[in-house]
């Protein structure tokens, strides 16, 4: 059961799909207080777990901290971080009480979840115009699922986007994607995909291309196609200021541009320089935008991704006076330690400013709309718009689509990775612990950076990392300027690689069977312990352990040197090791607590008692394999329902449902 409480007067965010009106009766489990804004508190007992907030830090039970709900651009982030990328205010409450609370709220909220008073929970804004959804039920997955249903249904994408991709910042120039693709097949290791950062562009000029190091861009994609690769290009946010740039030119007549107060297009520093934003909540200006995507599906480009969209800001041009100002102000000859600290913050306070943020201004239905109240849909509007563009340029097939920032509701039009990361094994956990919480707000298509972005990776955690990674739906090594190149063959023993990646193109039939079962039902594709086995106090505890899908429980190693981990099964499972060759062994487990040894070249998976799981033979590519001839693993007599389509089309009736039997 759902129900909805008003307070003031919300803007429409569009997370919701389901009209519901609203209760006039006095909200149940939480205190309102009106002053000074909003606030909601409810008292938490010993054992309530609370889950949710999507794309945040620290544990799957969020309690014992404090989270801003705020699209943020924050490169190195820790366990001290409050924001993130995205935005996602729904929690669940599980314990004395279970529920589910959505706050439909498009800048910041602030989750104090035991943190300033270890059994309170309080939400506050600094404005009191906010919907409130509660969702009861029996069961956290009963509560899910109601909440799905309320949000609408999440993106689905081409069967082949599943597939191992490769990215860095960057790939230069054509004859360099050549040599990542060549080299991948040199090792024989499975990739569908090689992404184009920034750099392909002319001058970061948003649907340019270099004619210097990509002039023959047509040639490249059709070649890469014929390889089984596909190439995903960058798409920024901001519109490089311009004379003789025609979308930058056609956009200021338009008027389709964020504007200052005074009515004027709003002026920012990003990697083009200065430039304009495109009013994402202005839906004619957004169709706009979208449809300039045809410049590249026109030369057979399939997936996109949306970055810089929280939106991020190197500077303003008043930002930079103010900086100038400020910085006269110092005396010149004063080399204190008090100075440099001054300057330094100086410095960084040009970046991602909230003075700029209030500075901007967005068209809604003819009213201007302050940014700041509406910073969190910024990037979910314009993933939203890119979709529909994409609907009308590719009506017949998905394409890929995913964003670094959103918020509830973007998940109907696209998936997100979860930023700009960094090869700390801290981030291997981390990513464990987003998914199920990202699950809950719609997101399914989600992946991390595999090997992290930042800092240079080592060996042993590229391999550590892809034993998370086979099993999360997007899958692409990604990494920084300036670090150290982690593409899968630029390591020793490149065997190790290829059979771990393999391991994910045979289960490709399981886990796309699972996404298409989550997506068109309203499922978890990633479920803490506690949610199956929620009378198990010892599963409800167990941070570092997931469910993927219904059949499979996984346990990754998230520790250097480490020559294996302890699992708890909830009940007898059977294990499965990869070996070496691609040899898989099988032993069943009783329940309780073991050590597992876990080689650096090995990944462990278990297989839940009396289930099965379908696998496949791999390929160098999604294109390439057999989807119909399958082997059944796991549980003698158990069945498995296996849901499939051709992979590509957007008309989903034509999923079929197959019972197979081990």
């Amino acid at each position: 059961m759902i129900k909805k409480y008003t307070f003031g007067n919300p803007f429409f965010t569009g997370a919701v799909v389901e009209d519901i009106k609203a209760d006039n009766a006095v909200v149940p489990y939480f205190t309102v207080n009106t002053q000074n804004g909003i606030s909601f508190e409810y008292i938490m007992h010993d054992k309530d777990i609370v889950y949710g907030l999507g794309e945040a830090t620290r544990g799957i039970n969020k309690r014992g901290y404090v989270y801003d709900s705020y699209c943020s651009d924050d490169f190195c982030h820790m366990e001290t971080t409050k924001s993130l990328y995205g935005a996602h205010n729904f929690i669940l409450i599980e314990g004395k009480e279970c529920f589910g609370a959505f706050f439909d709220y498009p800048t910041r909220l602030t989750f104090d979840i035991g943190f300033t008073k270890s059994d309170t929970l309080s939400v506050s804004a600094e404005k009191a115009d906010i919907d409130l959804y509660i969702v009861e039920g029996n069961s956290p997955l009963e509560i899910v699922k109601e909440f799905r249903q309320l949000i609408g249904k999440s993106y689905i994408p081409p069967r082949w986007a599943m597939g191992y991709m490769q990215s860095r910042w960057s790939y230069y120039t054509s004859d360099a994607v050549r040599e990542v693709a060549n080299k991948y097949r040199d090792a024989d290791i499975p990739l569908d995909a090689i992404f184009l950062d920034i750099d392909y562009m002319e001058e970061y000029k948003d649907f340019t291309i270099s004619k210097e190091r990509f002039g023959d861009l047509p040639e490249l994609i059709d070649e890469m196609k014929q390889k089984g690769i596909r190439l995903v290009p960058i798409i920024d946010a901001g519109v490089k200021i311009q004379d003789g740039y025609d979308i930058y030119e056609e956009g200021l007549e338009k008027g389709y541009y964020c504007v200052d107060k005074e009515g004027k297009p709003f002026s920012a520093g990003v990697w083009p320089g200065l430039t304009h934003f495109p009013d994402f909540l202005n839906e004619e200006a957004g169709l706009w935008f979208g449809l300039k995507y045809k410049a590249l599906t026109d030369l057979g480009i399939e997936g996109f991704w949306n970055d810089m969209n929280e939106p991020a800001i190197f500077y303003s041009e008043k930002g930079i006076e103010n900086f100038y100002e400020k910085l006269s102000e110092i005396t010149s000859g004063d080399k204190s330690v008090d100075n440099y600290n001054k300057i330094k913050d100086i410095v960084n306070s040009l970046q991602n400013s909230q003075d700029d943020y209030n500075s901007i201004y967005h068209n809604v239905n003819g009213k201007l709309v302050k940014h700041n109240d509406i910073h969190n849909m910024y990037g979910y509007k314009m993933t939203e718009c890119t979709a529909k563009a994409l609907e009308k340029l590719r009506p017949e097939e998905r394409t890929l689509l995913f964003s670094r920032a959103s918020y509830i509701g973007m998940h109907r039009s696209a998936g997100i990775w979860t930023g700009d990361n960094f090869s700390w094994w801290s981030h291997i956990l981390l990513e464990l612990k987003q998914l199920p919480a990202l699950n809950m707000c719609g997101f399914l298509y989600v992946g991390a950076d595999l090997g992290g972005f930042g800092c240079n990776a080592s060996r042993d955690l590229v391999l550590r990392w892809l034993g998370l990674g086979i099993f999360t739906p997007l899958l692409r090594n990604h990494a920084a300027l300036c670090t150290r190149d982690q593409e899968c063959y630029q390591f020793e023993n490149t065997e190790d690689f290829k059979n771990i990646i393999e391991l994910r193109y045979r289960l490709l039939p399981y886990l796309y069977s699972e996404f298409l079962k989550c997506a068109t039902e309203d499922k978890m594709f990633f479920k803490p312990l506690g949610f199956e086995y929620k009378d198990d106090e010892i599963a409800r505890a167990t941070e570092d352990q997931l469910f993927v899908g219904d059949e499979l429980m996984i346990a990754p190693v998230y520790t250097q040197n480490a020559i294996g981990r302890y699992v708890y099964l909830p009940e007898e499972m059977c294990a499965v090791r990869l070996k070496k060759g691609g040899e898989l062994k099988f032993i069943t487990m009783e329940k309780g607590h073991h050590f597992v040894e876990v080689p650096l070249n090995e990944v462990v998976f278990f297989i839940r008692k009396d289930k099965c799981i379908p696998l496949a033979n791999p390929a160098l590519s999604t294109d390439a394999m057999d989807f119909d001839t399958l082997e059944l693993i796991g549980y003698k007599n158990a069945e498995y329902k296996l849901y499939t389509d051709d992979g590509i089309s957007t008309d989903l009736s034509k999923i079929e449902i197959k019972n197979l039997e081990n």
